[in-house]
């Protein structure tokens, strides 16, 4: 028995007065409990609230319009169904200096370009498309021209001020598959708006039913020593492109196959599947590594994955046999259920940001952390964030001097198996600065711990309990 046990041979008296004690001190516990937890809860609601605040609804539609030289070829088009306002949703978000891009895949019918600007800052909150770089640059679906843009899935900006994209060249995707044009990576000079860069991938290295839905590019030293990355999202590899050879290889492994547990999203009553493969991909310094790295994602998975980019740009490893480098592939943690995600982003600091579509939320994570649950953060409250966001599509990090992550909501599946209701807003642009909006997070590189406790990691596969 030690000095903290109690006797039962103490005095009825002397336990009447302990148990008096202990009920008013219990009551005080509580009392203290319940005030301290609504403190906790007030503090943790009102940090959700000035991180949702500083998430800025830059433009947003209830449906899209582009803007044509005159009013009557508008109308035109219109009436010949070049141009079906409904039919149109925007996609790939980027930002390059004082112009965003928009890209609108030609999903449907009467989409009348592919890839189009919008001023920044705009006067108008929600600003026709201007077709980027004019109206000659975007082909007929219905009489392809292949030297021509035929539907944009997503771009992206690099440091010597290019734009690059992936054509799909696939038309009515969402109804009848029809690839009427190659896929290729098309580069424009953002300075003199000029093309700079046109190639199509070689027909060895696309697969029947392919679908080049993302891009990504990695420069060296100089502007010529440029790759850009290209994900096969529904034949599951990735596409490397060498802008000073002009050639390009396929790279694949097994973690680009999405999980069939991760497939089922059920999202605004809708209940669908999705096996998009390899989707969301960044690119950033590890410095565990030493090394340039990808990180990347399929779209159907809850896990997050890491692989040299140095492997990557390597030519000669992928000629003859890919599965030598299996192993260099890793999984580096799990999101947990319900955490599928498209595009990500990594700022300078360090901290990635990622779609979060099942939750309508965009996610964090300081890359000098483990990639655990713990470490894991969201921007908005749960409760606040559909109403600010839906379906989150995809997301970009400028390289502003205060950098910035942009994202792209569009409803997309109430678009593909349902019916928009064009009476609301349907489509938004939102703008977050990056060292505002994760300043009271876990991903805030100054934050070693959410709650200043102790941490464990905990492995735990896909299609587990969670």
């Amino acid at each position: 028995m030690n000095r903290y046990s109690f006797k039962f041979s103490w005095l009825i008296t002397f336990q009447l007065i302990i148990l008096i004690s202990f009920v008013n001190s219990v009551s005080f516990v509580e009392s203290f409990n319940a005030d301290f937890g609504y403190l906790m809860q007030s503090n943790s609601q009102k940090q959700s609230s000035i991180r949702e605040s500083q998430l800025k609804i830059v433009n947003e539609w209830k449906y899209l319009d582009f803007e044509y030289p005159t009013f009557v070829e508008r109308q035109r088009a219109i009436m010949n169904g070049d141009f079906i306002p409904k039919n149109n949703l925007p996609l790939g978000i980027d930002v390059h200096k004082n112009r965003l891009f928009i890209t609108t895949p030609r999903w449907k019918d009467g989409v009348p370009a592919s890839l189009g600007t919008i001023p920044f800052p705009t006067r108008e909150l929600s600003p026709a498309i201007k077709p980027y770089p004019n109206w000659e640059a975007h082909g007929n679906p219905y009489n392809p021209d292949c030297s021509k843009l035929i539907s944009v899935y997503r771009t992206t900006v690099d440091t010597c001020n290019r734009l690059w994209l992936i054509d799909s060249g696939v038309i009515n995707a969402t109804i009848n598959i029809n690839q009427i044009c190659p896929p290729k990576i098309v580069a424009f000079d953002l300075n003199a708006d000029k093309t700079i860069v046109r190639y199509d991938l070689p027909k060895s290295q696309v697969k029947e039913d392919s679908l080049h839905s993302n891009i990504i590019v990695e420069v060296g030293n100089h502007c010529e020593d440029a790759h850009a990355i290209v994900a096969d999202v529904w034949r599951f590899g990735l596409i490397v492109y060498s802008l000073a050879k002009n050639r390009s290889w396929r790279v694949t492994n097994y973690n680009f196959a999405p999980n069939p547990v991760a497939s089922d999203f059920k999202i605004y009553g809708l209940n669908f599947q999705w096996l998009d493969g390899v989707f969301g991909m960044s690119i950033s310094y590890d410095h565990q590594s030493k090394q340039r790295v990808l990180y990347f994602h399929p779209m159907a998975s809850f896990k997050e994955f890491i692989v040299s980019t140095e492997l990557l740009l390597t030519e000669s490893l992928w000629e003859i046999n890919s599965q030598d480098n299996a192993k260099y592939f890793f999984s580096i943690g799990d999101r947990g259920y319900n955490s599928q995600s498209s595009t990500s982003g990594i700022a300078r600091n360090g901290v990635m940001f990622y779609t979060q579509v099942h939750r309508d939320n965009i996610g964090c994570w300081d890359t000098a952390k483990p990639y655990t649950r713990a470490n894991l953060g969201m921007l908005l409250d749960p409760d606040v964030s559909s109403t600010l966001i839906q379906f989150p599509n995809d997301l970009k990090v400028d390289e502003g001097e205060t950098q910035s992550v942009w994202i792209m909501s569009n409803r997309l599946p109430i678009y593909l198996y349902s019916q928009l209701d064009y009476s609301e807003i349907n489509f938004r642009i939102l703008r977050g600065d990056v060292n505002m909006i994760i300043n009271s997070t876990i991903c805030n590189p100054a934050n070693v711990y959410g709650n200043g406790s102790k941490s464990a990691i905990v492995s735990i596969e896909e299609g587990q309990c969670y």
